[in-house]
């Protein structure tokens, strides 16, 4: 009796996925509404909030000194160790290694580079905002404070706002992005939420940031995610032209590679009697034929050859001639 092998977790996992080698159909990506754009305007508010309390050198400046002074890595140095990995979630190199991979994967099995390309744009537009706060602004970090109670601006830092934290809220927050249900998207939200959240009071704990750099670095982390709509339309055109010029190399390569068309055949053409020259009409062309193929050396016409004529006879024996041949052999007998 035949039994069939039950199915192991992973092996019904990849069955799921082999039903689903197209890109699904419908694939809700978020578009630029008008709750999304009321979000937008309010983390902006935020943002330019948070810029105006440092540079006028405000409460916001104070607390980051109070809790500078705190070191809350002195406060629990147990899980200073766990920290220092757990803060490579923010890490852009390592986290942008890890997310490419899956949406890499993602986009093989859809048959689109959407995925990629919107990842792409996100650190395109991080690296490009963050870059540009960091180096305007110039504050200084804990570390290389100089005077008690100042906002350490424009002193040649690139520490506000926090890379690590708008890191981490652009990378993770890809994921809840680009998920292809309502559902999946509200569990990586939170999931990503979580981990921007903690990779910036981690930085706050080991002193490399001020609390009001990671106040910034969420802010302009989700600056960035809710922009992303308002990119589709050009990743779409980037997305056809490169399916375009990938459709014109293969075109290309497939012409390369094709064999060459073959040269039929000329059947031959029986040969006209001696006795007889061939005549060809007046005004008819001769048809053209394919060059024939010579041997090397001197070539000279059927006229000019000397016969070739091989040792004895080729015609076969015939009996009637043989017995004529005896005949005239007999001696004639005289009467």
């Amino acid at each position: 009796m035949r039994t069939e092998r039950n199915l192991t977790r992973l092996d019904r996992v990849f069955a799921r996925l082999d039903r689903e080698p197209e890109r699904p159909a419908g694939l809700d990506v978020p578009r630029m509404s008008r709750h999304r754009i009321v979000l937008f305007s309010a983390t902006l508010a935020f943002y330019l909030a948070i810029v105006v309390a440092v540079l006028a050198t405000s409460w916001l400046v104070r607390f980051d000194w109070q809790v500078m002074f705190f070191r809350p890595y002195q406060q629990w140095p147990e899980i200073h160790a766990f920290l220092d990995y757990w803060v490579v979630l923010g890490q852009r190199g390592p986290t942008a290694v890890m997310v490419a991979a899956w949406l890499g994967w993602r986009s093989w099995r859809q048959h689109t580079i959407r995925p990629l390309l919107t990842f792409g744009a996100a650190l395109l537009l991080l690296n490009v905002t963050v870059g540009a706060a960091k180096i305007g602004m110039g504050r200084l970090g804990p570390h290389y404070a100089t005077t008690i109670g100042a906002n350490e601006m424009w002193l040649g830092g690139d520490i506000f706002p926090s890379g690590h934290t708008a890191n981490a809220v652009v990378t993770w927050g890809i994921l809840a992005h680009m998920a292809s249900t309502p559902r999946a998207r509200r569990y990586l939200s939170a999931l990503s939420a979580v981990v921007s959240l903690s990779v910036g009071l981690t930085t706050v704990y080991l002193g490399t940031h001020w609390l009001s750099d990671v106040f910034l670095g969420w802010a302009a982390g989700l600056l960035v995610l809710l922009a992303l709509p308002w990119a589709e339309p050009l990743l779409t055109r980037v997305e056809g032209w490169i399916f375009s010029l990938r459709d014109l190399w293969r075109g290309r390569r497939a012409g390369v590679g094709a064999p060459a068309t073959p040269v039929p055949a000329m059947s031959p053409q029986p040969a006209a009697p001696a006795d007889e020259p061939h005549r060809e009409p007046v005004g008819a062309s001769r048809p053209a034929r394919a060059p024939a193929y010579l041997a090397p050396g001197p070539h000279t016409p059927r006229s000019e050859r000397s016969p070739v004529t091989p040792a004895g006879s080729r015609r076969p024996p015939h009996s009637e001639r043989a017995s004529r041949a005896a005949t005239s052999a007999r001696p004639v007998a005289g009467g």
